[in-house]
């Protein structure tokens, strides 16, 4: 299977160059030329197997330059290990229909690693095959799990280095202290005064900066990316969609072929619904994917009237990861609906650069409007529904899974519950402690991040997972800040070059 651009038709490239370069030249995101079907006798297959064996089955229709035996070597060594238990993306059962797809048992408590545990294993070997003897280096723009997930996935990987860039005032206490603590001997670590889509725009930048490409060349270096604009990340996340839907099988929920499921999930890079999205264009029988945003509701408003507008204040909130106004992995989506028109989709990113907006024909609003579903909430109703789960099921959610609890909510209160529906719960309770806590015992609210954790676990009773708790007392080596218009310094220097 051959990869092109967004943006230029023209371009063929291999799995393994488009997941070793990231981006492509042009400023586009690599997409398959085609998606491949997943039939239901592979379903069933499928639900006979764990998640390893799934992984290595539907990945290997993406990555065709990968050998079997290539692909079971990376997916064991990202999920054996390294997930809590035997099931690496439990489905949790909390309500008649209502299943949370549970995808934050790894190593950084966040649905990142699902995809950042995979992809070092990925990355590595697609050097080799494509640029073997270049140091490899990650740049990296997070909202706050990314960043702590992909340093975790890279640490000390030999032949890569890897910079993360998040915003200053952006991140909760938790995710900042994972990131600026992190061991390695690779690693690298910078806040930048400003908001996620600073962040983002300075790494795009960067990668496409035909002088900065030539620096590192000198070394022996080239850049790849971490973040879900490199298509080893988003093809990893279309596995657990497939997964949930083959446990949901086995729990006699899904009884006969064609037997349709809702997907929820909460998102503001879109790429995690993005994920689903192709799932469903293999075979997966998906009613509605529903789009959960928080008060950062850009893509409800986009799902909603075809209008895409960064042009409205930026609100930072309780649900950090998905305070985001440039959703980049909407671009994919577009590009798909539109027929694959990359002078079109070109068309409308060069409209979203000059002047913060575009506007899709009538023939992508329609297919969009067929296909997803959309709405918000803001803090405080998602402070409510973590209460309202929490004493109704003891099902304690973080606040990014009770965004979509809540929009789920409201769209079941429109079109009904009869229809079993998968929510994709993004992170651990406990990264977001404070707000959490919050909403099931304000009063137990204090100062100490972690003493909130114990606070937490006292109230609900769920355990603290270990790499959280871990955290207390580590040594910060990290403290730098820099201007967004001083990253490219910021990373040459780094870099030491």
């Amino acid at each position: 299977m051959n990869y092109t651009s967004t943006r230029d038709n023209s371009v063929k490239v291999s799995a393994a160059q488009a997941i070793a370069t990231g981006i492509s030249p042009d400023g586009g995101l690599y997409v398959p030329e085609e998606i491949p079907s997943f039939s239901y006798d592979e379903l069933l297959a499928a639900s006979k197997m764990d998640y390893r064996d799934r992984a290595v089955n539907i990945l290997g229709k993406y990555l065709t330059d990968f050998t079997a035996d290539e692909l079971r070597e990376c997916v064991s060594g990202a999920y054996t290990d390294k997930f809590g238990g035997t099931d690496v993306a439990p489905v949790v059962d909390i309500a008649e229909n209502r299943f949370v797809l549970e995808l934050w048992h790894g190593p950084t408590c966040a649905f990142k690693d699902m995809a950042l545990q995979l992809l070092p294993h990925l990355l590595t070997r697609s050097v080799k095959k494509t640029c073997d003897g270049k140091e490899i280096v990650i740049l990296v723009a997070t909202s706050g799990d990314t960043g702590k997930a992909a340093l975790e996935g890279f640490k000390d990987v030999p032949g890569t280095r890897i910079i993360v860039f998040y915003p200053v005032e952006g991140v909760s206490a938790i995710q900042k202290t994972q990131m600026v603590t992190q061991e390695g001997g690779n690693v690298g670590v910078c806040a930048i005064k400003g908001n996620f889509d600073d962040a983002q725009t300075g790494v795009k930048q960067i990668f496409t900066n035909p002088e900065i490409a030539a620096e590192l060349a000198q070394h022996n270096m080239a850049f790849s990316s971490a973040n879900s604009i490199n298509w080893g990340r988003l093809a990893p996340q279309i596995v657990y969609y497939i997964s949930a839907y083959a446990d949901l099988m086995n729990k006699g929920v899904i009884k006969n072929q064609g037997d349709k499921v809702n997907v929820v999930v909460p998102t503001g890079n879109f790429g995690n619904i993005l994920a689903a999205y192709y799932a469903k264009k293999m075979g997966l029988s998906i009613n509605k994917l529903i789009c959960a945003s928080n008060a950062n509701n850009v893509l409800t408003d986009f799902i909603n009237t075809g209008v895409y507008d960064r042009n409205r204040p930026f609100h930072t909130t309780i649900s950090p990861s998905m305070d985001i106004l440039i959703s980049s992995n909407l671009e994919r989506l577009i590009y798909d609906l539109s027929g694959c028109d990359s002078a079109k989709v070109k068309g409308w990113m060069d409209s979203l650069a000059a002047t913060g907006r575009y506007e899709v024909d009538e023939d992508v609003k329609a297919k969009i409007k067929e296909l997803f579903w959309a709405g918000c909430c803001d803090d405080a109703a998602t402070q409510a529904t973590i209460n309202e789960v929490f004493t109704a099921q003891h099902y304690l959610a973080d606040t990014h899974t009770a965004v979509a609890l809540n929009v789920y909510e409201q769209y079941a209160k429109e079109y009904g519950s009869d229809v079993p529906t998968i929510i994709a719960s993004t992170a651990s309770p406990y990264k977001f402690a404070p707000a959490v806590l919050g909403a099931i015992a304000a009063d137990k609210v204090g100062s100490d991040e972690f003493a909130m954790l114990d606070a937490l676990h006292d109230v609900s009773g769920v355990p603290t997972p270990a790499p959280l708790a871990g955290l207390k007392g580590k040594a910060v080596r990290f403290d730098r800040v820099c201007e967004g218009a001083t990253m490219r310094e910021t990373v040459l220097d780094m870099l030491s070059i």
